[in-house]
């Protein structure tokens, strides 16, 4: 249990209370926050997405948060398993600040997959807030009102994957109704979990292709700058048909059936392609049988910045 110098209860009239969060039509008269409660008043970058988050959905949530959290911005998200925790996770391996809220009492964990997360940022100068008193255990309906409060606290929201239907929406259509920029990650048409976020673009949202997108809204949004050094080249060993297949799981995990095809490779060989990338640690089997780039395969494939020119904090 966390102790009562933890604790705080932040009423609206309070100056610690967050310009962001005032600005909600329904704004909570009290907010339940536990950890450092100036870390809800850091400029900072909202980062949403599916719970039910692909390799590629995980590797976009990492990417959007080390950026955020390289260019001095605090990451904001659900804390729930999926693009949230990935998000939180990787701001704090990146030295950042991450406020975490949640559907219940903000002494209460969920989901208890989320228990190392929450205590890390803690422990790294964030907080945990909620609307909810404390002890409240999580209901559905409370879900809605914690996604506005997650769109009110930044001034730009990143969608990084999100089906359709998706809760995601209740938040990106809260940030549009706050006049706050809607950034969205697309996907491949032809997977389901993108078709959110793809549908967002469509709608208006500004389309994140790469990290040189996300690092140009960022400064033209918050005023600081992170450099990048040239995207890191193919994967070292491959053969041109084992990077040809690489470059397509990218787009989209494939069925076993598309990708002896795609290398015109029989059953046989195919198999064992996907098994020797597997022992590699480029590929993985997704629970629909699919083939997908690992997380770590995503990552290797994007350019990573180190370096950080200002800070804004």
């Amino acid at each position: 249990m966390p102790s009562e110098a933890d604790r705080h209860e932040i009423a609206i009239g309070d100056e610690r209370y967050p310009d962001g969060v005032r600005e909600l039509s329904d704004a909570a008269p009290v907010l339940y926050v536990r950890g450092d409660p100036a870390a809800l008043r850091l400029p900072s970058l909202s980062i949403v997405g599916s719970r039910s988050a692909t390799p590629y959905g995980v590797a976009v949530a990492e990417m959007g948060a080390r950026i955020a959290a390289e260019s001095g911005l605090a990451v904001v998200s659900g804390g729930a398993r999926g693009c949230d925790a990935a998000a939180g996770a990787a701001a704090l391996d990146a030295g950042g600040v991450h406020v975490v809220v949640l559907g219940c009492g903000a002494d209460v964990v969920y989901p208890r997959s989320s228990r190392g997360l929450i205590e890390r940022a803690l422990a790294g100068g964030g907080a945990v807030v909620s609307l909810d008193p404390w002890g409240m255990e999580p209901r559905r309906w409370a879900f809605p009102r914690r996604n506005r409060v997650i769109a009110a606290l930044s001034r730009a929201l990143l969608v990084t994957e999100a089906g359709l239907p998706s809760g995601t929406f209740t938040t990106a259509e809260c940030a549009c109704e706050l006049d706050r920029e809607l950034l969205a990650v697309p996907g491949s048409i032809l997977s389901k979990e993108s078709r959110g976020s793809n549908h967002l673009i469509a709608s208006g949202a500004t389309c994140i292709a790469d990290e040189g997108d996300l690092e140009m809204a960022i400064s033209r949004i918050y005023g600081c700058l992170r450099f990048c050094r040239p995207a890191a080249p193919g994967t070292p060993g491959l053969s041109v048909r084992d990077q040809s297949l690489l470059d397509a799981l990218a787009a989209s995990p494939l069925r076993i059936d598309e990708i002896s095809r795609l290398t015109r490779l029989d059953a046989a060989s195919t198999l064992q392609l996907v098994s020797d990338l597997m022992v590699r640690g480029l590929v993985e089997r997704l629970l629909d049988g699919r083939v997908s780039l690992t997380k770590l395969a995503l990552h290797a494939r994007t350019p990573l910045g180190h370096n950080m020119v200002s800070r804004n904090r």
